[in-house]
């Protein structure tokens, strides 16, 4: 009997020592916090990304027949028309086919007349009965087998031709010269792949942007959307385009999916130039002149030893409330914080995705305070209810005093029971 009290004169003190600890300690704890005004400002949701700069309208020049280039009349950054002769290949062989044409069609000419007379003749001597219809049929069949070797011959004389005048290479656009990959003297085969021999740009006063952004981001972008957007040969300078159009061609590059968003640029005073890296900001919503607070404020819980004490000051009406609304089945918000605290006072019902909680620092202690969540640039979230511009909430705990009970885990007490369920 005696071992059993003195057990239970052990677990006593032990109980009173942590109650002490756990109550009396936890009162002299001092608190310390981090605090930011509300203030009115601008908002502006945004999607970044990178992209390339090309001219709108880009055309490689090739040559369809082979052969040495002879002439270049361009250079690189020259300005052509549409139609202006920009190189010429050597035409010795082509000018030789030419000639080698003009004899075959000649030839079938004197065939076709040949067998026109003797066509003719045959067609005479039939008329009398003087040959037979095997002979006349023979006449007939070597005039128009003339006939058809002299379209032939025709119409190889006439692939020489444009053969001949594909060595005159032109400009099939206006613009700029962007590249030359040959020189003169150089061979170039025309086979299946076309020799690209220049690159002329359209107008290079007309940019565009062809950026990628990730899956995650494209729902957000629209036409029409305004975008700005900096390279690195201008770092303190920006320059602005508008969306044109949001391909639907996916990209994937190390499982990442992106989709190509082509953007319209101004470049009038062509600082811009084909093939610069531009880092692109896409303005998705804007609000002006509203009330924001950072958005860590809404992510700030206080420590479960100071919310237990404010809870222990409230109205026992309050609290049974609570308790009962607690049994009812309240939550917990998206944004952290307080999801709701129940009937009474500035407590709510429920929680809502669409709202958040603040804790407002006033006269040295804290009241929370459930607002309205608006457009979050994720430094900022715009913010509406019972909150006025100059209030001071608060966004970490700043104090270096902590005890047993003030380094327990942070739970919101008006929410729902974060531990394991039993």
């Amino acid at each position: 009997m005696t071992k059993k009290i003195l057990i239970i004169i052990a677990v006593l003190v032990v109980l009173g020592i942590a109650a002490w600890f756990f109550f009396l300690r936890g009162e002299n704890v001092k608190y310390e916090w981090k605090t930011a005004k509300v203030e009115k400002g601008d908002i502006t949701m945004t999607v970044t990304a990178t992209g390339t700069l090309n001219a709108v309208t880009t055309v490689q020049v090739g040559t369809q027949v082979s052969g040495i280039i002879n002439k270049i009349l361009v250079d690189f950054n020259s300005v052509v028309k549409e139609g202006q002769v920009i190189a010429r290949l050597d035409t010795t062989y082509l000018s030789a086919a030419v000639e080698d044409a003009k004899a075959t069609v000649n030839r079938n000419r004197i065939q076709v007349n040949q067998s026109k007379r003797d066509f003719d003749r045959t067609k005479a001597l039939f008329a009398d009965s003087v040959v037979a219809q095997a002979d006349y049929d023979n006449a007939l069949t070597a005039y128009e087998t003339a006939m058809s070797n002299m379209v032939s011959a025709q119409a190889n004389l006439n692939r020489a031709y444009i053969n001949l005048r594909y060595a005159t290479i032109t400009a099939p656009i206006s613009g700029v010269i962007v590249s030359r990959a040959v020189d003169v003297g150089q061979t170039v085969a025309a086979s299946f792949n076309t020799p690209t021999l220049f690159t002329i740009a359209n107008d290079l006063t007309k940019m565009q942007v062809q950026a990628s952004v990730d899956e995650a981001d494209i729902g957000k972008i629209k036409v029409g959307q305004a975008v700005t957007f900096t390279v690195d040969a201008y770092e303190n300078q920006d320059f602005t385009g508008t969306v044109q159009q949001v391909r639907l061609q996916p990209t994937v590059t190390q499982n990442v999916v992106n989709y190509t968003v082509i953007i319209d640029v101004p470049n009038p005073d062509l600082k811009l130039m084909p093939g610069m890296t531009a880092n692109i900001t896409v303005t998705i919503d804007e609000v002006k002149d509203v009330l924001r607070v950072p958005s860590t404020a809404l992510r700030f819980n206080p420590p479960q030893a100071y919310i237990e004490k404010m809870m222990s000051e409230m109205p026992d009406s309050i609290k049974q409330k609570r308790e009962k609304w607690m049994k009812s089945g309240g939550g917990q918000s998206r944004q952290g914080g307080m999801a709701g605290m129940g009937p009474g006072g500035n407590f709510q019902k429920a929680a809502r995705s669409d709202r958040g909680t603040l804790w407002i620092l006033a006269d040295g202690k804290l009241k929370p305070q459930r607002v309205h969540l608006g457009l979050s640039d994720g430094t900022y979230t715009q913010v509406e209810g019972k909150i006025t511009e100059g209030e001071e909430v608060v966004t970490a705990q700043a104090n270096a005093t902590t005890s047993t009970k003030s380094t327990q885990t942070q739970q919101n007490p008006f929410g729902p029971p974060t531990g394991p369920r039993r």
